[in-house]
């Protein structure tokens, strides 16, 4: 008798997005419970924003977008593919859990705790690796269409925007949603379930 396949997630973020950091925590709590492997992948707000009319805050928001891809981008193609997620964490800790605002900052201090060196935070204001962070990006939205933002995940191979969570579901309330939606996803003629949203997500 074979062992079953174990489930695969592909999930690709941008460390900006409140929303992706909420459900990669729970992909984290997930593989607690549950036998998963996980694959981590850039995707670009900045990218996916080009040439839409925006709000103009949001417009200089995503004009400024650029660094921390381009910084992670940078260190996959230097460092190998094991130094996203800890880049990704230590980014979104940064950012969502201490409030960090300064951008720059965010990129210095992500590094030195990753080990990675300073250098690579030149990456933020040059284009050298806007060919590998748009192919990553696409790579993504491709799967689902450009009509979505971040996170996109991929279980076991069926893509989708989400889901999108506001709390972290812990143990095993975390496995059964993550039962559910790879039930969901199994079924190849699902495509959308949707809801206006009425909370902002919180990260604790």
């Amino acid at each position: 008798m074979t062992s079953p396949a174990k489930n695969k997630a592909d999930f690709w973020f941008d460390p900006l997005c409140p929303f992706a950091w909420v459900t990669s925590r729970w992909i984290g709590e997930v593989e607690a419970v549950r036998d998963i492997e996980t694959e981590w992948h850039v995707m670009s707000l900045a990218v996916l924003n080009e040439g839409r009319d925006l709000e103009p805050g949001y417009r200089e928001s995503m004009d400024n977008a650029w660094g921390m891809v381009r910084v992670i981008i940078a260190a996959r193609e230097e460092h190998g593919p094991q130094v996203i997620k800890p880049l990704y964490d230590a980014m979104g800790t940064l950012i969502h859990n201490q409030g960090e605002k300064d951008r720059a900052e965010v990129i210095t201090k992500a590094l030195a705790e990753c080990g990675l060196p300073a250098s690579l935070a030149d990456a933020a204001t040059t284009d050298a690796y806007d060919h590998q962070l748009r192919a990553s990006h696409e790579e993504g939205i491709s799967l689902v269409g450009q009509d979505v933002g971040t996170p996109v995940v991929a279980f076991n191979g069926t893509a989708f925007f989400g889901p999108v969570l506001t709390r972290i579901p812990r143990g095993e309330e975390a496995g059964r949603i993550w039962d559910a939606t790879t039930a969901i996803a199994a079924y190849p003629h699902f495509f959308e379930l949707k809801r206006s949203r009425t909370e902002s997500p919180e990260f604790d």
